[in-house]
């Protein structure tokens, strides 16, 4: 016959961010100083919210970030990725993935139609929060009008670590339909490193002639890495 369960044998509770002092609690600290103040574990510890039964959302949170490296790294990962750590189930995930694709949408939101262009500055100021999150190389053609104002954003390719493949003609297609009047290419560099590579610049003239053959003005290519960016336009090079 079964008896009662034993209370010394019962499920210990799960350990909580209230068990710290209030000026260590992540989400007290975000309210007295702010989101600056916190390192990444302690704002995913608020976003992760409950912890183990033998780790806080903290301790979760630093174990997270250890094993996956970045907050952009850890952006990238399947929801397998993170089930696979132990403390992490669905909806763990669901919580953690959807609070990062908000960073990213906040990002892309900037990027609006009608948004003039005057330096490779405001290309770059406008397009590194996305691109330096990507382990990918991607390739953008902004679409401009007359008065170098942003008409669309086509991805042109995406590739692997080392190079995304890229057409001429499907830079040129997507351009002639919107009766495009100029042109800004954009690609990341993973590496970190935004130095354009020989490829980058043979493209580059390439694209350049084909423009100049259907009267479209390539205004500029830019590659942008982590710490910063470079102009080809502004390097002489275009």
């Amino acid at each position: 016959m079964n008896g009662y369960p034993d209370p010394d044998q019962a499920d210990p509770p799960r350990l909580t961010l209230k068990e710290l002092p209030p000026d260590e609690r992540p989400r007290e600290r975000l309210l007295a100083k702010g989101a600056d103040a916190l390192t990444d574990a302690e704002l995913l510890a608020i976003i992760i919210r409950d912890g183990t039964r033998k780790e806080t959302a903290l301790d979760l949170a630093r174990r997270l970030l250890a094993r996956f490296g970045t907050l952009r790294d850890l952006r990238a990962c399947s929801p397998s990725d993170l089930c696979a750590v132990n403390g992490i189930g669905p909806a763990r995930a669901a919580q953690i993935l959807a609070a990062l694709a908000l960073s990213s949408r906040i990002n892309d939101t900037s990027l609006r139609r009608g948004v003039a262009f005057r330096a490779s500055r405001d290309v770059f100021d406008l397009l590194h929060p996305r691109l330096r999150h990507e382990k990918q190389e991607i390739f953008l053609a902004l679409l401009l009008d007359t008065r170098n104002r942003i008409q669309r954003e086509i991805e042109i390719s995406r590739g692997g670590l080392s190079a995304a493949l890229v057409n001429p003609r499907d830079v040129l297609a997507p351009a002639l339909t919107d009766k495009a009047s100029a042109l800004i290419l954009v690609h990341n560099h993973p590496s970190g490193d935004p130095a354009p590579s020989p490829d980058d610049i043979r493209l580059t003239q390439r694209l350049k002639e084909a423009c100049q053959l259907t009267g479209i003005r390539l205004l500029d290519h830019l590659v942008i890495a982590e710490e910063g960016y470079i102009s080809l336009a502004d390097t002489g090079r275009l």
